[in-house]
């Protein structure tokens, strides 16, 4: 196989542990460049991490004869434009999640790839991960039944001081929305991997302490395609941090966290059932594995620009009323 050669755009700090090490230490992978705005902070990751090049152009990363492969890990709002720039390259892309602004921005990328003829994946890593293998893997196998409907509850205290700068996640211009976006992305993409996709929606969000313009708290009501139905919350100004999903069948249930490393649990009649998996210390290299893989013309990403598409479409309907109402 061939070694697929990376070139990262945005190394900031998803790519210190998350991300950034695992395509160093993927199969047939190597990092050879990375890029950022600010100069001397990629000269700063790239010497720390041991990666030969660096850049303060995107334009000069994606052209570099040596990288044929992209990953992009701005903010969401340059996703759109550096996947049209490493489309016109010729060059595989792998891009943040959320994938864009807007499910336009989103087809707009899968357009360009297709014409280009190029896959596009996106960083939603936890349909890779062991730990959510592992409740894909219950759900196939019947034990709790026919599937009737999700229940999410997800809750943390305020963690912004109005006294300090606010982080680019909390502007809707650059993030698409708040916290809900970045962190709710995750488990509504895990949804439609393990149950198919969602097709109605409807949802309601406000922003509660005033402390910045994105929402702070969101409710959302939905129907996957198969007519299971899902309800859920989102709240960033509660009391504590609480982080549960529920998918009840007719014979059973699962409940698991999203973000912590608390055990699955499997409740039917006959019993209950605990699994504890960690998660790996860099958590995007499996999904990266994939990716390597696939590039090399072995098996299929379950991430992509369609599948993500669909994440930030129910998003996208969620917030609608809040942003233009």
């Amino acid at each position: 196989m061939r070694t697929i050669c990376w070139g990262i755009i945005g190394c900031g700090d998803v790519t210190e542990v998350k991300s950034g090490p695992g395509f160093q230490k993927a199969n047939n992978s190597k990092l050879v460049a990375v890029m950022r705005r600010k100069g001397d902070l990629a000269k700063d990751y790239a010497q720390r991490h041991n990666v030969p090049k660096w850049y303060d152009n995107a334009e000069a990363l994606i052209h570099d004869s040596e990288v044929n492969a992209l990953y992009i890990a701005t903010p969401p709002d340059s996703h759109k434009e550096y996947t049209l720039l490493a489309a016109q390259a010729g060059k595989p892309v792998y891009v943040e999640k959320p994938m864009a602004l807007n499910s336009e921005e989103c087809r707009t990328m899968i357009d360009a790839c297709k014409i280009a003829g190029i896959p596009l994946f996106v960083a939603y890593y936890r349909r890779a991960l062991e730990r959510f293998l592992k409740i894909k893997e219950l759900l196939d196998s019947g034990i709790i039944g026919e599937i009737r409907f999700v229940n999410i509850l997800f809750y943390q205290p305020n963690s912004i001081d109005p006294e300090k700068e606010l982080p680019w996640r909390l502007h809707p211009e650059s993030a698409g929305g708040g916290l809900f976006i970045d962190l709710a992305s995750h488990l509504l993409d895990f949804l439609d991997y393990i149950l198919g996709p969602i097709t109605s929606v409807q949802g309601f969000a406000s922003n509660q302490l005033r402390l910045y313009r994105a929402e702070d708290i969101v409710s959302g009501a939905f129907v996957f395609q198969s007519g299971v139905q899902g309800i859920g919350t989102w709240c960033f100004s509660g009391f504590q941090k609480f982080d549960c999903t529920e998918i009840v069948g007719d014979r059973g249930k699962i409940s698991f966290s999203t973000f912590d490393a608390q055990p699955i649990r499997l409740t039917t009649q006959n019993k209950t059932a605990e699994f504890s998996i960690e998660y790996p210390p860099h958590i995007q290299q499996p999904l990266i594995q994939i990716v390597v893989d696939e590039l090399n013309g072995v098996g299929k990403s379950p991430s992509t620009g369609e599948t993500a598409l669909r994440t930030t479409w129910v998003m996208e309907q969620m917030l609608k009323n809040y942003y233009h109402s």
